[in-house]
C-alpha cells in the first residue's frame, strides 16, 4: 500500500536549483557514442582541439551533455542551473553540509563545484531555467472512421527528442543522497520505494523527477531519459535503434512512479538511454504527494519483464 509521507524540504525554506544544465559523461569510445547518440536521434557534434569530445544537443537546441575520451564509462559531473537570487543561499547550504568543495574543470570553472557524499563531481551555477515551466500536453488521438489512423512504416522519419527529462544515479545510500541534495541544492522528494529508489523534482516547477537515485554497492551512471511527444514517439523510437543495431534495452511499458510512457536502450557500456513521454509535472510551488511505495508497485504499471541486468551497475564491477 502506498504511503504518504512528509517532505522535509516542504516544510522549511531551502533555495534551489531549477533544472540541470548538461552532464558530461565518460566513454571508452568517442567514435561509438558518436554512433550510439547520433541513432538516438540527438544532434551530435565533435570538437576539442587536442582531444576529440562530443556534444549533444535536443531538438530545442539546448547543449545538454558532453562525452568525453576516457577508459571506461563513468559520470564526469553534473551540472545544475539557478536563479541569481537564488547562487548565494545554495553556496551557504552546500558549505554547511557534508559536501567537499572543489576547483572545476580546466575551462570550466564558472559556479560553485563540490563532490557530494558519493564522490560525484556536481556544478551550480546562474543559468537559464531549461526544465519546462508548465506540462506540455500529450495528445494521442484515435482515427475515425473512414481514415487511415496511422502512416506506413517507410514514411517514418527520425524521432528526435525534444529535450532531457532526467537522470538517474546508483548510489550506495540513497536515503543519505536523499538527505544531501535536499539540503544542499533544494531538490524536493517525488516519491520513492523504501531505500531502494528515489525521485527527486525541483520547485520552481519540474517533471516529476530531475535527478533519481537507484541502490547499489556503488556510485555510477544508470541512464539520462530524453522527452519525446508521444507513446508512438516512443515506439518509433525504440524501432528506430533496433534498426541501427541497439535491440537490448526494456520497454516499451509504462511507470507507475511519474506515469511516464517508457523505453530504454542500452549503450554500449551497460547503461541506458530512454525515450520518456507523458511525464508527470509538479508545478512551481505545489506540494507535491510523495509515497513510499512497496517495490513490488513502483516500477511499471505493464510491459516486459524487467531485463536481469536492468539494475546491474557496471561501473561497480569494472
Amino acid at each position: 500500500m502506498e504511503t504518504t509521507m512528509a517532505d522535509p524540504a516542504n516544510v522549511r525554506s531551502v533555495a534551489s536549483v531549477h533544472s540541470i544544465d548538461h552532464f558530461a559523461l565518460n566513454v571508452p569510445s568517442i567514435d561509438e557514442a558518436e554512433r550510439f547518440f547520433s541513432a538516438f536521434g540527438l544532434d551530435v557534434t565533435s570538437c576539442g582541439n587536442e582531444v576529440r569530445e562530443l556534444e549533444l544537443r535536443a531538438a530545442d537546441g539546448h547543449r545538454w551533455a558532453r562525452v568525453l575520451p576516457s577508459s571506461r564509462k563513468s559520470l564526469a559531473y553534473l551540472s545544475f542551473n539557478c536563479f541569481e537570487a537564488d547562487f548565494s543561499a545554495i553556496e551557504a547550504q552546500v558549505r554547511a553540509s557534508t559536501a567537499q568543495i572543489v576547483d572545476g574543470p580546466a575551462n570550466h570553472r564558472n559556479g560553485l563545484w563540490f563532490h557530494d557524499p558519493d564522490g560525484n563531481l556536481i556544478q551550480v551555477k546562474i543559468g537559464p531555467k531549461t526544465s519546462p515551466s508548465a506540462k506540455t500536453p500529450c495528445v494521442v488521438t484515435g482515427s475515425a472512421a473512414d481514415e487511415r489512423g496511422s502512416h506506413s512504416r517507410s514514411a517514418s522519419t527520425q524521432v528526435k527528442p525534444r529535450r532531457l527529462s532526467h537522470v538517474l544515479l546508483f548510489t550506495p545510500d540513497v536515503l543519505r543522497a536523499l538527505d544531501f541534495y535536499s539540503n544542499a541544492i533544494g531538490l524536493r522528494l517525488s516519491d520513492k520505494s523504501i531505500d531502494i529508489i528515489a525521485f527527486t523534482h525541483a520547485p520552481h516547477g519540474s517533471d516529476h523527477h530531475l535527478v533519481a537515485f537507484a541502490k547499489s554497492n556503488a556510485r555510477g551512471w544508470h541512464h539520462a531519459a530524453w522527452d519525446v511527444e508521444n507513446v508512438n514517439m516512443v515506439g518509433e523510437g525504440a524501432s528506430q535503434m533496433q534498426a541501427a543495431g541497439f535491440s537490448k534495452g526494456w520497454g516499451t511499458g509504462r511507470h507507475v512512479l511519474g506515469s511516464n510512457y517508457f523505453h530504454y536502450v542500452q549503450d554500449p557500456w551497460g547503461s541506458f538511454c530512454e525515450y520518456s513521454a507523458d511525464i508527470d509535472f509538479v508545478s512551481a510551488g505545489h506540494t507535491w504527494p510523495a509515497g513510499d511505495f512497496p517495490p513490488e508497485d513502483s516500477l511499471y504499471l505493464w510491459g516486459p519483464q524487467v531485463p536481469e541486468d536492468f539494475v546491474h551497475n557496471y561501473e561497480a564491477s569494472s
